[in-house]
């Protein structure tokens, strides 16, 4: 007998998205206000600005890269607000995910993989949220580049597993979807890190407009796990308790089948 099914979590992976994007630009939009950052909109930029000059001057310290809009006060207690609250969906989204293509697939190494990259890039996250560049850079940088590559795998081996489990049209429509995702992600995340070392103020705000989208299509990537958690019933968590209790089911087996092996070579030799 089938389990009963679970639509509601079909709305988790569409929070996720609509959560982060808006907080992210409410976050832009305090850091605007503020004059810690200069516009998206703006290219010119000066070497230095004087105290007593117009107040849009922009130096390389006001582009407006995702983590420079999130440094300084108040700004900054939103920005760590909204990642870790994000962190926490990642993780929630990334362990649904695994259970459901275990319950259609059952194990899988990609789906291992995927998990397992979709939390490390929790964890990173979390550190590019709570150290702010300007204050701590080293653990800022460290967090991106945990965060961000990692959550680039996590994007492909998504798309690789949404091919697998594809039995209909649409569903072979989605993975074309994530796949397109996918590939302009890596496209940005590429530019972004070329330009971001380069000493141009026209390159490194090209830099900061890849960031942006390379976040924003990450995150609409997680939004598409709509489609499939609308089917999430009650089996599929019982798939995943059963997961969880099948290494400490082998262990006890083995245990008892090793236990047993040793009584009855000692009660050979006794025999002997």
């Amino acid at each position: 007998m089938p389990g009963s099914r679970m639509p509601a979590w079909g709305i988790l992976p569409v929070t996720l998205p609509a959560f982060t994007i808006t907080g992210m630009w409410i976050v832009y939009a305090m850091a605007l206000s503020n004059n810690h950052i200069c516009p998206v909109h703006n290219w010119n930029y000066n070497q230095s600005c004087d105290m007593d000059g117009p107040s849009s001057c922009c130096t390389l310290d006001h582009i407006p890269l995702v983590s420079k809009c999130g440094t300084l006060p108040p700004e900054s207690c939103f920005f760590s607000l909204i990642c870790s609250l994000g962190s926490f969906m990642v993780i929630l989204v990334g362990l649904l995910r695994y259970a459901h293509i275990l319950e259609r697939l059952g194990p899988s190494l990609l789906n291992t993989l995927g998990l397992a990259t979709g939390w490390v890039c929790a964890a990173g996250l979390t550190m590019v949220g709570n150290f702010q560049v300007d204050h701590a850079k080293v653990l800022h940088y460290i967090g991106a580049g945990v965060a961000f590559p990692t959550s680039m795998l996590f994007l492909l081996l998504q798309s690789i597993l949404t091919y697998r489990m594809a039995k209909t049209r649409g569903q072979y429509w989605t993975g074309h979807l994530r796949s397109i995702l996918t590939t302009v992600a890596f496209v940005t995340l590429v530019f972004s890190g070329v330009f971001f070392i380069q000493e141009s103020f026209v390159l490194q705000h090209v830099a900061a407009l890849c960031e942006w989208m390379f976040i924003i299509d990450v995150l609409v990537f997680y939004g598409t796990f709509t489609f499939e958690f609308g089917a999430i019933s009650t089996d599929t968590f019982l798939v995943l308790l059963k997961a969880s209790r099948a290494p400490k089911s082998y262990k006890d087996e083995s245990s008892v089948s090793s236990t047993a092996h040793i009584h009855s070579h000692v009660e050979g030799l006794a025999m002997a």
